[in-house]
């Protein structure tokens, strides 16, 4: 009952589509441009770019994000596109109920498409009350009343965008489909969770004498035939009313309860019976879905303590985030060691850690050429953290120049054989060259905005470098450049749609350009490659940039900071009423969020009809979908009226959310509370309180950040790597045949061994830690028992210095075993 749900992850990659189209079709959408989109349930959340005319286009793009709301099904649309029609023209879809989502995690697979039927689109479910009666007539015989209370509905779609306007229909249905008796529920406007708390009666049998024609003809026998069916409609004013989903229910659910109570999916029109569907082609998918069930804090107590000892243990293989790393290797790669970065940046452990094991693999690197250039343990270490901290540090640097690239769109090909026709490989050379000048520049006029972790950790791989390599000068920026070029800067420009750079991958000819870009960054990141061709300009500009980077004086920026977007797209946005005659309704806008300011316009690219300044932006949340009828809604909190925005889907609405709120992190004078819902009609909706200045009535959400380290939810990165060792149990019990260690006996405190040929001591301390302190831990961590022995034992590991400290400690430990 303590178990809390933290928001679903999803990760999704739209790889390929195969022969779209119908295949009785003359040219199957040759001539037809195609995109697909995702959708959780009826409401899309990311689409992406509009494919050239192929039967077989090629999206690969991925998208990573948390899910903020319950769903039922996860959609995939191919749409495809044409000049001489209105309306985009659904190919087909591909859906996936999330009950089904384990099937497919973490593996490509091809889905075959099926058709798009409106009547088939559905989402939400309908909570229903249904009893049987028995009522005396007036001539005192006896009839049957089924007696049916539509209570409420949860979950209906939207509708163009906008809560829909519900009523639903009640239909008695016999064993032949014969319709005995139609009721119509009463219309609610806009909303997508309508009470109705409705009662309908269907007389089922009817008396021996009464001959009444408008009875039912039902016999008593076949009253279990009958069933419920229940419609839900929106009600399309001057359009065509659009089915929202039904739910039939046998009457023979009373034979044992005298009152059922239920809530049902809604269903497709029929059930969902399908004729068998044509050949609409196939689309290649990859879903990873991830959603945590997190314990009380307490439960995580002894393993995070565990983990928070890793710095600390010598050698640094025998720690327990090092071994995590080693037994997850060939099952998840180092996947496993993100929990571990957060959890130890969160406690400021994460720089001695690290520092560790750099000097680990130094020790196993032989020539200075080589440094840091594989994937170990400490590379991916090193690449997540700089991924989590240096976020905005890459916002900064790169997104105003790559807008450029993107928007200019220059040819920069310069392979002869890659030309097309007309293209000049001069012309592109020059292009190519304009683009990493302004890259180059960019990053090398940067240092004053790197994140001061990632200077603390380039200032140590200086040191340890320094001191591994003594007689090679070069090799203290080889080991920094080999981190912030290559594996930073340079991987942001070739993929800035993983980086949140931009919003989709880019087209292939625009990819071209920055790969090449990217190759470029690399070449003059590698010092060798540098020194080799004699590149003294770039040399002494990298050498100048890599020394601010790791080094322990204070940077300031040197001038004023230039604006850059951080995010813009189309929203609805509420009149602020600054007017006091005027309609407070809602209209497009194109909203555009910087480093420095908030403005919409009325369209992308027009002039701003309003800018709000970041510092004046005092709390920023999501708002009650009472307020205006409509979902999807966050307010900008401001001295003056709230902005009152509604996003274009649930997703959208948290990533808005996200963006203001770290750009207004630091403001002074942030509000602690605020009120959820609206100012309407002289009060407030939440708290009914008539002063519109009176302080809100809800505390501000964890969301605003003061720094980055309160970003990181411990409880959760912790059971995260709980799960890791379970799911790797079996390889730690086989680290002794990895070590070459194939038996050990203890006997009375005294250790014998029947193979000492081990490479690396550190494997007896872990071993014996492992089968005597950890194994019993991760049985017992979440018991309700005093496991402060435990702890005592656990405070011993790092003070091993002999085989003989282990077997004192284990013959302590059998001692005290019974107490643990």
């Amino acid at each position: 009952k303590c178990v809390s749900t933290y928001t679903p992850v999803m990760l999704l990659s739209a790889g390929e589509a195969k022969n779209l189209g119908p295949s009785s079709g003359p040219n199957r959408l040759r001539d037809l441009c195609t995109f697909c989109t995702i959708s959780l349930d009826q409401e899309e959340v990311y689409r992406t770019k509009v494919y050239e005319k192929s039967v077989s286009p090629f999206y690969g793009e991925d998208f990573y994000f948390e899910i903020p709301r319950p769903f039922q099904c996860l959609s995939f649309y191919v749409y495809a596109k044409s000049m001489f029609q209105i309306r985009d023209l659904p190919v087909g879809k591909v859906a996936i109920r999330k009950e089904d989502l384990y099937k497919y995690c973490g593996k490509e697979n091809w889905f075959q498409l099926q058709p798009v039927d409106p009547h088939s689109e559905v989402q939400g479910k309908v909570h229903l009350e249904m009893k049987l009666n028995e009522l005396i007539t007036e001539n005192g015989s006896i009839c049957q009343q089924l007696v049916v209370q539509i209570i409420a509905c949860q979950g209906l779609p939207l509708i163009s965008g906008q809560n829909c306007d519900p009523y639903a229909t009640v239909t008695l249905v016999g064993p032949a489909r014969w319709v005995y008796k139609h009721f119509e529920v009463i219309l609610m406007k806009k909303t997508s969770d309508p009470q109705f708390e409705e009662t309908f009666h269907f007389e089922v049998t009817r008396s021996s004498s009464y001959k009444g024609r408008s009875h039912f003809h039902v016999e008593e026998e076949d009253i279990e035939k009958l069933e419920i069916k229940v419609e839900l409609w929106n009600n399309g004013n001057l359009a065509q009313d659009v089915f929202l989903g039904e739910t039939r229910v046998s009457v023979k659910i009373l034979r044992n309860d005298h009152i059922h109570r239920a809530w049902y999916l809604l269903q497709p029109k029929g059930n969902g019976t399908k004729s068998k569907p044509d050949d609409l082609g196939s689309l290649r998918l990859k879903v990873t879905y991830t959603e945590d069930n997190v314990l009380p804090s307490a439960c995580y107590t002894a393993l995070r303590n565990l983990m928070l000892k890793s710095p600390d243990v010598k050698p640094i293989s025998a720690s327990a985030a090092h071994v995590l790393g080693d037994i997850c290797r060939e099952s998840v790669g180092y996947e496993a060691l993100l929990p571990v970065v957060r959890l130890l940046l969160h406690h400021n452990r994460l720089l001695p850690f690290l520092t560790s094991v750099a000097a680990l693999e130094l020790e196993n690197t032989q020539e200075a050429n080589t440094i840091f250039r594989g994937n170990s343990l400490a590379t991916r270490c090193i690449d997540d953290m700089m991924k989590i901290v240096g976020r905005s540090y890459l916002t900064v640097t790169l997104k105003p120049v790559l807008n450029e690239i993107f928007e200019s769109n220059k040819t920069c090909e310069i392979d002869p054989v890659k030309l097309k026709e007309g293209d000049n490989v001069e012309v592109n050379k020059e292009n190519l060259q304009g683009y990493v000048q302004k890259v180059f520049t960019s990053i090398t006029q940067s240092s004053s905005s790197c994140p001061p972790l990632m200077c603390d950790v380039f200032r140590s791989l200086r040191q340890l470098a320094s001191k591994h390599f003594p007689a090679d000068p070069h090799v203290q920026y080889s080991a920094v450049s080999s981190f912030i070029f290559l594996r930073f800067f340079a991987v942001a420009v070739l993929s800035p749609h993983t980086f949140q750079l931009r919003s989709h991958h880019p087209d292939p000819e625009i990819s071209r350009t920055l790969t090449l870009i990217s190759k470029t960054i690399q070449s003059l990141g590698s010092w060798g490659s540098l020194s080799k061709n004699k590149l003294v300009r770039q040399l002494l500009v990298i050498r100048c940039f890599l020394d601010e980077i790791s080094s322990n004086v204070s940077k300031e920026s040197s001038g004023v900071e230039d604006s850059f977007v951080l995010k813009e797209g189309e929203v609805h946005k509420r009149a602020q009423g600054r007017k006091r005659i005027g309609k407070k309704n809602f209209k497009k806008r194109w909203l555009r969020v910087t480093n420095q300011e908030l403005s919409y316009h009325k369209q992308k690219g027009k002039e701003a009809l309003c800018v709000i300044p970041v510092k004046n932006i005092l709390s920023v949340e999501k708002l009650e979908e009472s307020a205006f009828n409509r979902k999807n809604m966050f307010q900008v909190i401001q001295s003056e009226k709230p902005l009152y925005v509604q996003a274009g889907n649930c997703v959208e609405t948290n990533s808005w959310i996200e963006v203001l709120s770290q750009v207004s992190r630091c403001n002074p004078g942030r509000l602690s509370t605020f009120h959820p819902s609206a100012y309407v009609g002289g009060s407030w909706l939440c708290c009914k309180e008539p002063n519109e200045s009176t302080p809100g009535c809800k505390p501000c959400t964890a969301t605003v950040l003061a720094n980055i380290q309160l970003d990181i939810d411990c409880d959760r990165e912790t059971e995260r790597i709980f799960s890791f060792f379970s799911s790797n149990r079996s390889r730690l019990q086989k680290m002794e045949g990895v070590y070459s260690l194939q038996q050990y006996k203890i006997k009375t405190g005294q250790m014998y061994f029947l193979n000492t040929h081990v490479c690396d001591s550190s494997v007896y301390v872990f071993i014996i830690f492992y089968q005597n302190v950890l194994s019993p831990l991760l049985k017992k961590c979440f018991l309700s028992i005093d496991v402060t022995k435990t702890y005592e034992i656990i405070a011993n590991v790092k003070s091993f210095q002999s085989i003989q400290d282990i077997s004192c400690l284990i013959f302590s430990f059998t001692q005290k075993q019974s107490t643990v």
